[in-house]
């Protein structure tokens, strides 16, 4: 079903006898189907809503720069793609930065990022950012210890600064169980079109599991504020937690307080 749009799925949907036929010679089961186009139907929604606010961010300069951060395999990539699919490419800029070069390693800890904040009208997420150093750095000995502490006492004042330049700034960090994560990690080595998402730090996640948990749960503690919380979707199904991402990017665009937040969504401020 991945391969019909949104309205081949209604004009399905729409027709009993084609529904009865396909589910009764064991072509779909009408709740997968039925599961299928409630999902593409509230994306598409979604997608449209975040174009007209994109039309709004452009026209009325606004910066945005959308954070997302999360266990690996957690489903980053594949939300990013939905949520930049349908806006102007122009106007939006994925930054996923490789390790930094020895020039950079002598510089100030945020200038490599700061390059990257997005211009008048424009949308920039971040593919994992500068809290590589709140969670990977230190689980992986890539920094010290003062480096580590260094940047969490210096983060909220950076991030402060942003926001009262003007940039609307959205953290969302995507949870998931560790038996999930070791399900899509091997499903990632058997699948020879997804082994290239396998790096050599993916393959220590599972044994690192419980250090990770560790410096996340500090990520939150010290480096969430009002002004500038982080938004945790921790669930499984890579659907809803994708959907919850969308709805919260709206509703912070759009200055709007979400009176009722997933339930799988715990925001930390």
């Amino acid at each position: 079903m991945a391969e019909y749009d949104l309205k081949e799925l209604e004009k399905i949907r729409q027709n009993k006898d084609v529904l009865d036929y396909l589910e009764q010679h064991g072509i779909l089961e009408i709740k997968k189907f039925n599961d299928v186009y409630d999902y593409e139907k509230e994306l598409y929604d979604l997608q449209v809503t975040l174009l007209k606010l994109q039309y709004d961010i452009i026209e009325k300069g606004k910066r945005v720069v959308i954070i997302f951060e999360g266990r690996d395999a957690a489903g980053k990539g594949g939300t990013i793609g939905r949520v930049t699919e349908h806006l102007n490419p122009k106007k939006v800029r994925v930054v996923a930065l490789p390790k930094p070069t020895v020039e950079e390693n002598g510089q100030w800890y945020f200038q490599r990022y700061i390059k990257h904040l997005p211009n008048a009208g424009e949308m920039v997420i971040f593919d994992r950012s500068y809290y590589n150093r709140a969670v990977v750095e230190p689980v992986f000995d890539f920094c010290t210890k003062e480096q580590h502490e260094l940047f969490m006492q210096q983060v909220p004042e950076f991030e402060k600064q942003l926001i009262d330049d003007g940039i609307i700034l959205i953290k969302l960090f995507l949870s998931i169980s560790k038996e999930e994560q070791a399900e899509r990690l091997k499903e990632r080595q058997e699948d020879i079109l997804k082994h290239w998402k396998v790096g050599v730090l993916d393959q220590q996640a599972q044994e690192k599991w419980d250090v990770y948990t560790g410096y996340i749960e500090k990520l939150f503690k010290t480096t969430a504020t009002k002004k500038s919380p982080w938004f945790e979707i921790d669930k499984d199904n890579k659907k809803k937690a994708r959907l919850a991402a969308f709805r919260i990017i709206i509703n912070v665009i759009a200055g709007n307080e979400q009176e009722k937040l997933d339930s799988f969504v715990n925001k930390h401020n």
